[in-house]
């Protein structure tokens, strides 16, 4: 492949990726941990849900079985086996607070739980996952697993707006 047709190296590996969806989940937290009212806070509560979703769901798939598998020894199996923990807890977490009353103050202490965490999660891989992968897996295969885990994203992106879209439209 030439030059010119080849990704950009850390520009489109799946830890810039991954950092991104990060940086993304963060400003809708902040958001929602400052929002006023039972509306604002529902709708900004649905876009965190989705986007965590759809990225957990890609880790899980894709780049946590790549890191278990460039794995090396007892501590890259622990940030791996913590990670999907951290995932279980969120998705514990965010199923309450889709069943609760967004004008409630139980909503908003959920809401802050929520927040606390994934920023946990997401300060861990970053500063201690994501470095290792990226001293296990070099380069190309992290330039690989980008690809593979954009075109997942996309793909459930698609499947929830089709879901979103009124049938016979």
């Amino acid at each position: 492949m030439s030059p010119a047709k080849r990704p950009s190296g850390r520009d489109s590996d799946a830890i810039a990726l991954l950092k991104k969806d990060h940086e993304t989940v963060r400003g809708l937290l902040k958001r929602l941990d400052a929002a006023k009212g039972a509306g604002q806070r529902k709708a900004l509560y649905e876009k965190v849900r989705d986007e965590v979703e759809v990225h957990s769901q890609i880790e899980e798939e894709i780049f946590y079985p790549a890191f278990r598998s460039a794995a090396e020894g007892q501590e890259d199996l622990k940030l791996f086996f913590e990670a999907k923990e951290e995932h279980h807890i969120v998705d514990v977490v965010m199923d309450e607070i889709a069943g609760g009353d967004a004008a409630g103050a139980p909503y908003a202490a959920k809401c802050k739980v929520l927040k606390d965490l994934i920023e946990h999660h997401a300060e861990e891989e970053e500063e201690e996952m994501f470095p290792e992968a990226r001293k296990l897996m070099g380069k190309d295969a992290l330039v690989d697993l980008g690809r593979r885990l954009l075109e997942r994203k996309k793909e459930l992106q698609g499947l929830k707006s089709a879901k979103l879209r009124p049938t016979g439209s």
